[in-house]
This record gives structure tokens, sequence and C-alpha cells, in this order.
């Protein structure tokens, strides 16, 4: 497998790379990750089942999307491929640092500015990809209350049905989620999609974002996850607003953004988050 990884990436960069150093390193609960390194050139691999290649070739797609913005970094894609029974994806690696207070402000800017400059006409993505390890639809729609009422809160609710978990009446719950959006004016702008703490870092104070799950969406989804596991330092969120003001009632909006999320990991992980999709759904009820 070592072997076939190694001389992928040496087809892909045009030099010889021979694995002289191999760690395991941390990298979410679905896949394998590694630092590869030839004392010259270092590389971070992720590897999964070889089913697990749709995944990584939507990723590396979102990646080269936010880098062609060139409004904020993300890993490069080396390469990707299978071995006989396994996915992998290289990217290239960065040693993350401990960020200053100026550096939450330079993220927060620097999403507001790729938020603001990669738009699209509609709202979604070119290809179904995936949100953690769930499937996540991306039809166009001109509809941005439509698109998230149906193929984001929609979805997840039929993927807990199917798993007879029913927290209400899917079509009710559609649309009031839709109906909480009903006055909300917005353009497709490039999302990240998944945006907690744990998929962004610095590096030599230069902010880095990693492990998307893109679309052209509301911006206010990728505002709303910074807040669903803990606020990130304020210093983030002025940066933001000195670049691309939030418009009113966001806090509302954010309920419902934030409701894809909690039952996505309801979907994933079950357990506490089913009882959080109960409690999250209370709250957007009382919106009305």
């Amino acid at each position: 497998m070592w072997k076939t990884i190694s001389q992928a990436i040496e087809q892909a960069t045009n030099q010889p790379f021979t694995i002289k150093h191999k760690q395991q390193a941390t990298g979410g609960d679905i896949n394998l990750c590694y630092w590869l390194s030839d004392y010259r050139q270092n590389y971070f691999v992720k590897l999964n089942d070889k089913q697990h290649f749709e995944h990584f070739d939507s990723e590396a797609y979102a990646l080269s999307q936010i880098k062609q913005c060139q409004q904020i970094v993300c890993p490069d894609v080396i390469t990707l491929g299978t071995t006989l029974d396994k996915a992998f994806l290289v990217l290239s690696y960065i040693p993350f640092e401990s960020p200053k207070s100026n550096d939450w402000y330079h993220l927060g800017q620097q999403l507001a500015h790729m938020h603001k400059t990669a738009t699209h006409g509609q709202f979604g993505w070119q290809h179904d990809n995936y949100i953690g390890d769930t499937l996540q639809p991306n039809q166009w729609h001109s509809n941005w209350r439509t698109f998230f009422a149906e193929q984001r809160i929609a979805w997840q609710l039929q993927l807990l049905y199917e798993k007879s978990i029913r927290l209400g009446d899917i079509d009710h719950i559609t649309q009031v989620c839709h109906d909480a959006l009903l006055h909300h004016q917005t353009t497709p702008s490039l999302v990240h999609g998944d945006l907690w703490q744990g998929n962004m870092g610095f590096y030599h104070h230069q902010p880095v974002i990693f492990d998307p799950a893109c679309y052209y969406g509301d911006r206010e989804v990728d505002l709303a996850m910074t807040e669903l596991f803990g606020q990130l330092p304020d210093d983030f969120y002025q940066g933001y607003q000195a670049t691309f003001p939030l418009t009113n009632n966001y806090e509302n909006r954010k309920l419902v953004y934030n409701f894809y999320h909690i039952l996505n990991h309801a979907n994933l992980f079950g357990g506490i988050y089913i009882e959080q999709s109960k409690a999250q759904l209370s709250r957007i009820l009382a919106l009305h």
C-alpha cells in the first residue's frame, strides 16, 4: 500500500519520494491519517476503505475551489487514488502553531473575503458530496430557503426516520425551517460547509481551513457553525463583521442552520445528539 502511495506522490510531483518517516496523526473520527516524510518533503495522507474514494474525490475538488478563489489558505491536493483495498488522499503537510489574537481577526477577514468574492448564480454544488460520512445532496436551486429546507433539513430527518428515529412530521418541520428563512435575502457564496474549530488552524500566523463540505449557500451557515461547539475568540467575529457585516435576525437563522449539523451528528453518532436535535427543534418552533 505505502509503495503505491509513494509512487503516486512521485508521479504527481515529478520528484523521487521514499518514505523515511511515517507517523500517525489526528484526523477526526472517519479516516486514518499519517504524516509522511523523506526528510525533504512532507505530506499528509488520509486513508480509508476503497469505497471511500468518492469522499476523497469530493474533498479534493472542494479544496481546489477554495484554493482557486485565492482568499484563504487551504492544503494543496497532491494526489489521490486507490490501492488493492484502500483509498487515499495526499495533501501538503502543514505544521500548525498556536495562534495569536490578530490571527483570529485575520481568519475572520479572509473568510469574509471568500464569501464576498466566490459567488455563483444558484445554490448548490457541481455534485453531491459529504458532510462527515453522510451524503450531502446539492441539486442546483434558485431559492435558498427551499434548498436548505429540502436538501439539508428534510434529508437529515428522512435519514433519521430510516433509523426509526422520528422527531415529528417531516413535512411540517421542513416547512417551519423554510418559513424561518422566508424574509431573508441572500446570494450564493462559496461556503466551507463544516467550519468548526477542528477544521481550521494557523501556520506562521496564516489562517488555514481544511476538511471542507463545500457548496454555494448562505454565508451565514459558516458563521453559525463556528458557534455550535463553543464560539471562536471574539477577534474572529470582529474581523468578519468589519469586512462583511451580517444582516438582521441572524441569531434566529443560526438556530435553523445549526439544526442541520445537530441532525447530522444524530445520524452519525446517535445518543445525546438525538436529544440535542429535539431541544434545537423546540427552539425553532418557539420562533413561530
